[in-house]
């Protein structure tokens, strides 16, 4: 029995519908940005008369807006909410399941370990972000080179899109340690939903504050979209504090499936 090939053909299905979903998404906003940026004055006016804090939540930057890199950064905040999502279901799902389903005795019974299991369903959960995330910035390369008006810098573009990746395996992160704590999850998905929005509205708070410290309360804003376009680069501190919460979430949870009892019913 291989339990990875098992597990990503469990997640076909979802992956095909995420990837497409986020393609259409970006395909659409995208087409937008010729008409933005013929009439710029004019939607600069609007937008100066927004908040900095909101403009910064929805990710406006009145310097480069009117650039495709700029625009794109728009779109790009609900692409990563809704790839949040997609990981955060991926990573609640991957112990839970077995038990909602009442197929964990028949799994654990089988000759191998459960780190064997844990592993297993987890480099499956990773290789559907993966493939989501080849497929989405495939296509959103290809919509910026349809739609853009001047030249722009693709490295820009592909760090900017990567931010989405980098969000979901802290989101992954998150749902597997939460899978094995919860003993029975009975709605994944409204644990996802609850966990993506509560970090999501706090990373709004963190903007209207502000302050630089309370971004760490919020992965969604361990990416500083008007930082990555000015220095072609990510900040180190967060990028340092996201591969933390990944590497303890994901160790924390080894340990504790390892050890604890799993009920079927």
């Amino acid at each position: 029995m291989n339990i990875f090939l098992h597990e990503l053909k469990a997640y076909r299905k979802s992956t095909i519908i995420w990837s497409f979903s986020l393609v259409l998404i970006i395909v659409l906003f995208m087409s937008f940005y010729p008409s933005f940026a013929k009439d710029a004055e004019g939607f600069k006016k609007i937008m100066e008369g927004y908040p900095e804090a909101i403009r910064n939540a929805l990710g406006f930057s009145l310097g480069n807006f009117f650039t495709i890199v700029g625009f794109y950064c728009f779109p790009l905040s609900f692409i990563t909410l809704c790839g949040a999502i997609q990981a955060m279901n991926l990573g609640t799902s991957i112990v839970s399941k077995e038990v909602r389903e009442k197929t964990a005795d028949f799994l654990l019974t089988k000759p191998v370990t459960r780190t064997t299991v844990l592993t297993a369903k987890l480099v499956a959960a990773f290789s559907s972000i993966v493939i989501t995330n080849i497929v989405y910035i495939a296509a959103a390369s290809i919509m910026a080179f349809q739609v853009k008006t001047d030249d722009f810098s693709l490295k820009v573009f592909v760090m900017l899109s990567l931010t989405m990746f980098f969000i979901q395996l802290i989101f992954l992160a998150l749902g597997i340690i939460i899978s094995v704590i919860v003993p029975k999850i009975k709605s994944v998905l409204t644990v996802s939903l609850a966990t993506v929005f509560a970090f999501y509205f706090i990373g709004m708070l963190a903007d209207t504050s502000g302050e630089d410290a309370k971004r760490y309360f919020s992965p969604f804003k361990y990416f500083d979209t008007a930082y990555i376009i000015r220095h072609s680069g990510f900040e180190a501190s967060f990028l340092i504090a996201g591969a933390i919460i990944i590497i303890f979430a994901i160790a924390a949870s080894y340990v504790i499936y390892a050890k604890k009892d799993i009920h079927a019913v």
